[in-house]
């Protein structure tokens, strides 16, 4: 086995606080990651980044690198030369790109050009006025393209360099056993998914002043949801579908329709007056008038998207999706002022989302996480409904057709976790992002083959055609003024993986 790998952490904002860098001190305490660098702008460079848990606090220097135009597909010299003087220093092994997505394209492929192996945060790309712009929608397609070139190009010269996308749900022990039951039912019967309706809420109330002065995943850039939460979806839902694939059955092309609202629409929905109304103190705070917030959010991004797919294969419908994504939904949140700098956690916003899979006339899963915000002192058992860990999978089958299936199983937190004891995984979305960053540093120091790795770049292809296709839909609508533009429809067949050279299954036995 390797050594541990010193990890270069591109973009240290609240996500990464929250997210990887606690996943990154379990790493270290595995004797899987080795000394944590930081990069980021210079305000957020300003000082050494504090993490790990209490009692074992570690510091993680930050390097500050100049912005650049989100437009730009490469870095700008100064950025690189920053960069390579850090890799060199701290003789980097692996590159955790968690900046805003607008600017995954040019770090990630810096990384590889390097010869640095990848974690790249969800979304894969992101452009500025992708939800008005159809070019810039469209550009989210061709971004993978470009990834894929640029990694087998990266595999070619090193046969174990890896990209990874952090899509935590394919860790997810509750997502993991979907999967699993769809392809049961699909080897028995041989049919696929016929229908998936999936719906996301992010519990957010932005207030109306808050459109304009804080800056939260890229409504003021030209999009929103979709580029956020909405990425888990696009890539949970072809993973699912993909289990219940069968030989002439495979899904090759899609059909899109995006319906969504935007900042103006929110504030028709809970007007200016309302928000006084409502919060004591928000009239004196508040300096914009519905006039000025409608001018200055013009061609801001969605604040909910619904879409309609069609997933086809050899031109008929071989399962139908509706896919609802908002950050509009039910929340806690009471108080006037926000947590300071950010809307990313706290102020009252919850996840909640629910998934119903249908497997024709054989299965229906019912996957719902139905959570709220509570304290210890309530009383509240975590994982009920209503409690902060709340996750159950109903499992209905045709025990009619087949005896040996279970009519209706229900399984809750306890059933679904994963492993015992120290190595237990937990069905809970900080768990599965911290098996992400295990398992992407386990195969770096050859504790596993590749082959076990769930989230290889090469297997994005699809999602990032439902996004782009999301994308195309919203921006050709707004291009017409509004009206209904025709759906979009995109080719949706899987990215071929590099073919395995000898070398490569030779490196690979050699880690089992």
């Amino acid at each position: 086995m390797s050594s541990a790998v010193n990890v270069l952490v591109v973009g240290v904002g609240p996500h990464t606080r929250l997210n990887h860098l606690p996943a990154l001190a379990v790493a270290q305490d595995a004797g899987l990651a080795g000394t944590v660098t930081g990069v980021d702008l210079p305000d957020a460079a300003a000082a050494a980044v504090r993490y790990g848990a209490p009692g074992r606090r570690r510091r993680m220097p930050v390097v500050p690198v100049q912005p650049f135009p989100t437009s730009l597909r490469s870095l700008p010299d100064g950025v690189r030369r920053v960069l390579e003087g850090v890799v060199k220093r701290q003789r980097i092994g692996a590159v955790v790109v968690a900046t805003e997505p607008s600017v995954h394209l040019p770090y990630a492929l810096w990384a590889m050009e390097q010869g640095l192996p990848v974690l790249l945060d969800k979304p894969l790309t992101v452009h500025t006025g992708a939800s008005t712009d159809p070019a810039a929608a469209q550009a989210i397609a061709d971004d993978f393209d470009t990834l894929l070139d640029a990694y087998r190009a990266a595999r070619r010269r090193d046969p174990r360099m890896v990209v990874s996308v952090l899509s935590q749900r394919r860790w997810h022990p509750a997502f993991r056993r979907v999967r699993e039951l769809i392809a049961e039912v699909a080897e028995a019967t041989n049919c696929p998914v016929t229908s998936v309706q999936s719906s996301h809420g992010d519990g957010q109330w932005r207030l109306p002043d808050e459109l304009v002065d804080l800056g939260y995943h890229g409504f003021d850039r030209g999009y929103g949801k979709a580029a956020h939460s909405g990425y888990h979806h696009f890539d949970t839902v072809p993973w699912w579908l993909a289990a219940g694939e069968r030989p002439g059955k495979e899904i090759d092309e899609i059909e899109v329709h995006a319906a969504c609202t935007r900042p103006s629409d929110f504030l028709a929905q809970l007007t200016v007056t309302d928000h006084a109304r409502l919060l004591p103190g928000f009239a004196d705070r508040n300096p914009y008038t519905p006039q000025d917030l409608d001018r200055m959010t013009a061609g801001f991004g969605e604040v909910d998207v619904f879409l309609n797919v069609s997933y086809r294969g050899s031109g008929r419908v071989m399962a139908l999706g509706s896919h609802n994504l908002a950050h509009t939904t039910f929340s806690q949140r009471s108080a006037l002022h926000p947590v300071p700098g950010s809307l990313y956690k706290g102020n009252g916003r919850i996840g909640q989302e629910s998934h119903i899979i249908q497997q024709g006339p054989f299965q229906a899963l019912h996957l719902h996480v139905l959570q709220t915000i509570h304290g210890d002192e309530d009383g509240v058992d975590r994982q009920t409904t209503g409690g902060a860990d709340h996750i159950e999978l109903h499992v209905f089958r045709n025990d009619r057709l087949r005896p040996d299936w279970q009519r209706h199983r229900l399984l809750g937190f306890a059933d679904l976790v994963h492993g015992s004891g120290d190595n237990a995984v937990l069905p809970t979305q900080r768990s599965a992002r911290t098996c992400a960053i295990t398992e992407f540093l386990s195969y770096l120091t050859g504790r596993i083959p590749r082959t076990e790795m769930a989230s290889d770049l090469t297997d994005h292809r699809r999602p990032a055609r439902l996004m782009a296709g999301a994308y195309l839909s919203m921006s050709r609508r707004w291009a017409d003024a509004g009206r209904p533009a025709a759906p979009v429809v995109l080719g949706f067949r899987p990215a071929a993986a590099p073919a395995p050279t000898a070398r490569t299954l030779a490196v690979l036995g050699a880690t089992r």
